[in-house]
């Protein structure tokens, strides 16, 4: 079996073929800026693959809320033309095959627990820090998608009484916090520098990444406890720091040791997957929705 997999961005459309279990004839182009140019580049990108192999259907991932029973992307996002219209029935048209189309999150969350850090577990939650937070909910190896479509945002969750998880747990806010005790300009400063800026002992770096830490941590904590996954997985820019998880443990046990009713720490990794997580996740969702259900690789 072949698939088209595409992961659709604000600024590109990274592209594949599934075959073998493994992504091949990789490729990227621009996004386009009408819903009738990405119709056109869509249909020659399927046209061009299938002069390779033949393909059974397309897997998609998106930005968005996606409803996977209305066939509708909800909410908003750096693409705004693709929402609140019957996207799905418009693609099959378009692409004369089974379309699938899952949320860009849930499809990285998909991905990790098929093949990558949560292999062979059914309940699990992926936490993307960048931005801001967000995420994926799996359950029973299944994306949650909650009543609202809301499940995996994490970000909105209050840790003050005035300031989100999204506003309190990323490198990025942590970057401006910095800058701006600073007095300099925010785009002058990234997350990295400040974590370099500590290292070389800046007091007010150490105090930004202190506090970095502390509410990522505090988070992850909230939504072991609430959720009570079997691991908790860290993709994002931030995943790429070989120290986050250790730091996160011993913020974690401290958390522990002021929760006296806690028992147990959390299990967290880093991802696995990469650049190339949306398009393996999709495919999985692909399979889940168009083919007998795949047994998780154990």
């Amino acid at each position: 079996m072949a698939l088209l997999a595409l992961d659709i961005g604000g600024t590109s459309i990274k592209y594949g073929v599934w075959e073998n279990e493994k992504i091949s004839n990789k490729g990227s182009l621009k996004t386009p800026k009408t819903w009738t140019e990405m119709k056109v580049q869509l249909k020659d990108l399927k046209k061009r693959a299938e002069e390779q192999i033949p393909l059974e259907g397309v897997a998609i991932s998106s930005p968005g809320a996606v409803n996977q029973d209305k066939g509708i992307i909800e909410g908003a996002s750096a693409i705004p033309y693709i929402h609140h219209f019957p996207i799905f029935a418009e693609l099959t048209e378009l692409f004369q095959c089974p379309v699938s189309i899952e949320n860009d999150a849930n499809c990285a969350g998909l991905a990790e627990v098929w093949k990558g850090a949560a292999k062979g577990l059914k309940n699990v939650l992926f936490v993307v820090v960048g931005s801001g937070i967000g995420g994926a909910v799996i359950m029973d190896g299944k994306v949650w998608h909650g009543k609202h479509l809301f499940g995996g945002e994490f970000g909105f969750m209050l840790l003050t009484d005035n300031n989100t998880f999204s506003d309190l747990g990323t490198a990025v806010n942590m970057a401006r916090r910095t800058a701006k005790r600073k007095n300099i300009p925010e785009d002058e400063l990234s997350g990295k520098d400040v974590f370099d800026m500590a290292e070389q002992g800046d007091p007010i770096a150490l105090e930004e990444v202190e506090t970095f830490y502390h509410y990522l941590a505090q988070g992850i904590y909230n939504l072991q406890y609430s959720f009570d996954p079997e691991k908790i997985i860290i993709g994002g820019g931030v995943s790429s720091k070989e120290d986050l998880i250790p730091q996160l443990n011993k913020r974690l046990e401290k958390i522990i040791k002021q929760v006296k009713i806690a028992s147990f720490m959390p299990e967290i990794t880093l991802c696995k997957f990469k650049n190339d997580a949306n398009l393996i996740g999709a495919v999985y969702n692909y399979k889940q929705k168009w083919c007998q259900a795949p047994q998780m690789d154990n």
